[in-house]
């Protein structure tokens, strides 16, 4: 997990919590090109690595599922004594984000969804993408040993908006593979919970799931924000345009 503080704010300004949590098959690093904007601008910034990728590749097992995602986020905001923080979930962390906000609503101030799946209570990623379960579930028996789903063969970096040769050298070796289980296990998150929480739809890429995602955001009273034509890792492609997106909604929390 990285952390990071700057110290040339002013003084008496205000500061925000950021914990950011990264999507599938990525790894607290690919928040590198974010992280030092936010921590410029005097913002204290939180990137976990969740359980089984990045540096963490090592635990790596068949018993990681969306909860033990979830229990990796919320034990940092409770270790960490973070409050009125801003959480952000990139792609499959929209699971783990509402996971974490039902379970500790108090430590939010702001939930912010970026280019993520917005999860209703009981259901699962899978529910959202029922045309792409076939090929997750082939790659998972032929590939992962029938409990992991390699990023190979589930989706490319071309699809997630990567071109740029040195993107690519930089992610391709640390795209790790996915434990099968966060897929299909169902999150836990009354709407009655988190209604009451401010909370905010990022766009940034094409992807059906997504457009229907924020649909639902729009129905349920979020803000939206879109970061035309960034892609998905929008983080990598499009850094400075996320950070300014971000320390906006941060000015707002005041």
């Amino acid at each position: 997990m990285k952390h990071l503080q700057a110290a040339n704010r002013e003084p008496g300004s205000a500061r925000s919590a950021f914990v950011l949590v990264h999507g599938a098959w990525h790894g607290g690093w690919s928040w590198r090109k974010l992280q030092p904007l936010l921590g410029q601008a005097g913002h204290l910034v939180f990137a976990p690595t969740l359980t089984g990728l990045g540096e963490r590749r090592h635990l790596l097992s068949r018993d990681i599922g969306l909860n033990t995602h979830v229990n990796d986020v919320r034990n940092l905001l409770e270790l960490e004594d973070l409050r009125n923080v801003i959480l952000v979930g990139h792609s499959y962390a929209g699971m783990v984000i509402t996971g974490v906000a039902a379970a500790v609503p108090e430590r939010i101030g702001r939930l912010v969804y970026l280019d993520a799946f917005l999860p209703e209570d009981g259901k699962s990623l899978n529910d959202y993408v029922p045309t792409m379960v076939p090929g997750y579930e082939r790659s998972v028996a032929g590939n992962g040993e029938g409990w992991r789903l390699p990023f190979s063969g589930a989706l490319s970096l071309e699809a997630l908006g990567i071109t740029d040769p040195a993107d690519v050298a930089w992610m391709a070796p640390r795209m790790g593979d996915q434990p099968y289980r966060t897929f299909v296990e169902p999150v836990s998150a009354p709407e009655e919970t988190l209604a009451p929480l401010d909370r905010v739809y990022i766009l940034s890429s094409r992807r059906p799931h997504y457009l229907a995602a924020v649909e639902r955001a729009r129905a349920r009273g979020f803000s939206i924000v879109e970061v035309p034509g960034a892609g998905h890792d929008v983080m990598v492609t499009q850094p400075a345009e996320l950070a300014d997106a971000l320390l906006r909604l941060a000015a707002r929390a005041g």
